[in-house]
């Protein structure tokens, strides 16, 4: 099998790569509900890229450049309970993700990204929880011919939650390693949800966490676990 792909420019992470997020849910689509993504190299935009599939393992290529690997996955994380819609709704991110956001345009949580463009998924801190959530309400944009959010951007609102999770009160240089995702469920547009990201550990570099996706009512409807990789010094 030999398919193409392309991540449009509305799908920016950095401003001249995909969101991490919605390039592994991209490819993710040609293997399932529960998958694993590797990122190898950062997804080019509007940029025609071949999908190679060989014994169960999908591979994503910019000419001979690999962008990313994936393959069938259990995301076996345990989830901690959500806050209510109403808690989730009265967080804010504060003056970091404001301020000081390193790709303010991120199609996931850039603050300079308009309604019905980019997600506005802006997590913070929750009273009493060691975890960021925030409330998401997603636009028919969205959707496919179904009416239900598609695959690929579930992956991406999974995203960036993650990264506001591992963080940890400042602001890191850091770069999406691996992303696991298994969709239980999808929403409608419209529908409010409640996003949550939490902290797992640490490891030199690596930065593990978890993030979530709810019913307003507290039904799970995706998990996902999550590496990033703390750049070095001398490249940031």
């Amino acid at each position: 099998m030999n398919e193409q792909i392309i991540i449009e420019q509305r799908f920016c992470g950095p401003p001249e790569s995909g969101n991490g997020g919605y390039s592994c849910g991209m490819l993710a689509n040609f293997v399932g509900d529960s998958a694993e993504v590797k990122l190898i190299s950062p997804p080019p935009l509007d940029t025609p890229l071949t999908v190679e599939s060989r014994e169960g393992r999908y591979t994503l290529l910019n000419g001979d450049t690999v962008v990313a690997a994936a393959e069938a996955a259990v995301v076996d994380i345990e989830v901690p309970a959500p806050p209510t819609l109403a808690q989730a709704r009265e967080t804010m991110a504060g003056a970091e993700i404001f301020e000081k956001h390193k790709f303010p345009t991120c199609f996931v949580c850039g603050p300079h990204r308009a309604e019905c463009d980019g997600l506005r998924i802006f997590p913070g801190a929750v009273q009493g929880r060691n975890y960021v959530a925030t409330e998401w309400i997603p636009d028919d944009s969205l959707t496919d011919d179904t009416g239900l959010v598609r695959n690929e951007i579930i992956w991406a609102a999974l995203d960036c939650p993650g990264a506001w999770a591992v963080f940890a009160g400042r602001t890191r240089a850091i770069v999406l390693g691996k992303l696991a995702v298994q969709i239980m469920s999808r929403m409608k547009a419209h529908e409010p949800c409640i996003v949550l990201g939490w902290q797992i550990g640490e490891e030199g570099r690596k930065l593990m966490c978890g993030t979530a996706l709810f019913s307003e009512t507290g039904e799970l409807y995706a998990r996902a676990r999550a590496t990033w990789i703390e750049l070095k010094k001398e490249s940031q």
